[in-house]
């Protein structure tokens, strides 16, 4: 059995225990504090300045620097490639003898962009086929009609997107209005193979 002395002594160490537990929880707490209040400060402080870099990038018409391709470095980012399947069309020659082969690579904004752009594929792969069965094998051949179907698929793979719309000419002595530029994921048309028979 524990004399008085010592019981007292016991008795006296738990409080300063709980004393000092409560000193480190407030300490904890403050730091905790102290950190979150910096954060939410920095957080609004970065938030402003993209607002603002946004305003100023529209109002000089140029590309927001959050949708500027380039890695932190200063370099332009590496462009992200999607292959479609090698696609066999008739062409819309007299006599529907004729037939191509074209393989097409879309290039895409970003890895980002690739994952959307791929969960509309088909779509945008039935689009395509579609164009190309409009074509004629002299105008697949020329360097002009191949510019055309490039410009015409660009066109075709924004149409999930709710683009896919030409834009119509201008009347002739009207102001046009600049509209607000859409960034569409897909970038570039690219041709992996063209093969007419």
């Amino acid at each position: 059995m524990a004399t008085k002395p010592e019981a007292a002594e016991a008795e006296a160490k738990p409080p300063a225990k709980v004393k000092s537990k409560k000193m480190l929880i407030i300490i904890i707490a403050s730091v905790v504090l102290v950190l979150l209040l910096g954060g939410g400060g920095a957080y609004l402080y970065i938030s402003k300045q993209r607002a603002a870099e946004a305003a100023l990038a529209e109002e000089n018409g140029a590309e927001p620097a959050e949708h500027a391709a380039e890695a932190h470095d200063g370099e332009k980012a590496p462009p992200v490639y999607l292959p479609m399947d090698n696609m066999v069309v008739n062409l819309a020659d007299p006599g529907g003898e004729r037939v191509a082969q074209v393989g097409i690579t879309l290039e895409v904004r970003d890895a980002k962009a690739s994952d959307t752009v791929k969960a509309y594929m088909p779509t945008i792969r039935s689009g395509v086929l579609m164009l190309l069965s409009q074509r004629t094998a002299d105008e697949l051949l020329s360097a002009e009609g191949k510019q055309k179907l490039i410009e015409d698929i660009l066109l075709e793979a924004a149409r999930p997107y709710g683009g896919g719309e030409a834009e119509p000419e201008p009347a002739p002595g009207k102001k046009v209005r600049k509209k607000a530029k859409v960034d569409y994921p897909v970038v570039g048309v690219l041709f992996s193979s063209l093969i007419v028979q």
